[in-house]
């Protein structure tokens, strides 16, 4: 008898599910008690060294492994999932989105393919996006990693679309010269470093400036697009933004779904956050035109409060997303009977082969929570901002620096020197632990942004953020500007 076994099964199961339930609770309590944590703190150099250890050869106790994620992990998380976090755009995450994520672990099934439940889950999720996105039957779904991929992805479908079948084979070098795309000055980086993935290059992307609310200028656009035909250039595609990173502006959607068919361009819209407006009907108007783009990139992770990571790929036509990734292979040989069969399987509609559940938890999210009570969430994250923003333009003190869309509120303190200042403001806030708010850069001047994406926020945060944003700037710089 081997004096070590080879299967990583517990060998005292009782024991591993006493462990278990301790870890289970730790969970719930820290969701459960949040509010009464620091959002983020400082890591201090003595945790950091822990970190550099080197390789474990030996067995170590999952009691202790666990101890270790309660001192020295959890303590210095990013903390999204505290409602003083208003920092990025993350979402909060939910209890239910977390034990479903431990059922997919214990699952562990590879969504690659094969003819499985577990790739009907993702596929009635795809069905639920064209209801409410109100594309065709058609239409196909992909879950990626986040909206950054799905924008990659998007841009490789319209590529394919637009050079044909012979650029899978020949590449960009016989077939993709003079190639341009547009998207906004506030279009997400992603969308550049997507062009840059897919060999196009950043330069061919043509970021077009954007008016007083923040949205893409479509004279601009006409004309950018205009002069690049005359200079004999190839445009292809058009990228158009709901809810933008820094303000959550949204483009005139129908208007760039119209100038799309006029001008015979592929009409990507990257909405990360802002897409899954549509399940608010406050909001739902604000997206007219969504229903109209070839290709659409969302993440279930933000707005959707879906534990990360849980990105989607909307794709109009499924025949032209299949031309773009598919490819036949012998060990991966489709069979009409067996657990071969299920084709066209999920590795058809993008790169990935080995691909997690991601699924799951966002079904167990519409299952649980429902569609309506998820748009409510959403509805009531702009009211807050709005909130926000009421409570800024009441004081003299303060100055709101874009108007607000959704649910993301950007202002600054009013002094001399106010980038230094309000830089040092929100990195003392931070720091503090009560709330984190982040930066951005808006018409040459740093801005205080107030990103309200978390489900558990209420105006009570946003009134520690405007008290410690006053307190501050008053320590910092007493001389207000005249």
């Amino acid at each position: 008898m081997q004096d070590h076994p080879t299967t990583l099964d517990p060998e005292d199961w009782p024991a591993f599910r006493r462990q278990s339930h301790r870890m289970l609770d730790d969970m719930l309590d820290y969701l459960e008690q949040i509010r009464h944590r620091p959002v983020w703190q400082p890591v201090p150099s003595r945790i950091r060294a822990h970190f550099g250890e080197p390789l474990p050869r030996a067995p170590g106790s999952l009691a202790l492994a666990h101890q270790t994620f309660l001192d020295e992990i959890l303590p210095y998380a990013v903390g999204n999932a505290h409602p003083g976090f208003m920092g990025w755009v993350h979402g909060g995450g939910t209890p239910v989105g977390m034990l479903a994520e431990m059922l997919a672990g214990g699952l562990n099934a590879n969504l690659g393919g094969r003819d499985q439940i577990p790739v009907e889950v993702e596929r009635q999720i795809g069905r639920w996006m064209r209801e409410l996105f109100c594309f065709p039957e058609l239409a196909s779904g992909l879950f990626v990693t986040g909206a950054s991929q799905a924008n990659l992805l998007g841009l490789l479908i319209a590529r394919r679309a637009f050079l044909g079948p012979e650029v899978r084979r020949g590449g960009l070098a016989a077939h993709g010269a003079g190639m341009v795309a547009y998207a906004s000055e506030a279009a997400h980086g992603c969308v550049g470093q997507a062009m840059d993935l897919a060999g196009l290059g950043t330069a061919s992307l043509r970021r077009v400036g954007v008016d007083a609310e923040y949205r893409i200028k479509l004279k601009e656009l006409e004309t950018a697009i205009a002069s690049d035909r005359a200079k004999g250039l190839r445009p292809f595609c058009i990228v158009g933004t709901a809810g933008t990173v820094d303000t959550g502006a949204i483009d005139d959607l129908a208007a760039l779904a119209d100038l799309a068919r006029r001008e015979e361009l592929w009409l990507h819209i990257d909405g990360a956050y802002g897409a899954l407006g549509m399940l608010a009907p406050e909001i739902a108007p604000l997206l007219a035109g969504i229903e109209r783009a070839n290709s659409l990139a969302f993440d279930f992770h933000k707005w959707g409060q879906v534990p990360y990571d849980a990105g989607f790929l909307l794709v109009r036509d499924a025949n032209r997303h299949l031309d773009a990734f598919a490819a036949p292979a012998a060990y991966l040989r489709r069979e009409a009977r067996g657990l071969a069969g299920g084709s066209p399987w999920p590795c058809d509609f993008g790169p990935d082969l080995s691909r997690g559940f991601r699924a799951l938890k966002t079904w167990f999210t519409f299952q649980v929570y429902g569609a309506d009570r998820l748009g409510r969430t959403i509805a009531e994250t702009c009211r807050l901002a709005r909130h926000l923003a009421e409570r800024v333009a009441e004081r003299p003190e303060l100055e709101l620096l874009a108007p607000v869309t959704l649910n993301i509120v950007c202002f600054r303190y009013r002094c001399r020197d106010a980038d230094r200042v309000n830089a040092d403001i929100v990195a003392d806030l931070q720091e503090a632990g009560q709330c984190a708010p982040s930066t951005t850069l808006l018409g040459g001047h740093l801005a205080i942004r107030a990103a309200i994406f978390n489900h558990r926020t209420r105006e009570q945060d946003l009134q520690t953020l405007l008290d410690g944003v006053l307190a501050l700037g008053a320590a910092h710089s007493p001389m207000l500007l005249n």
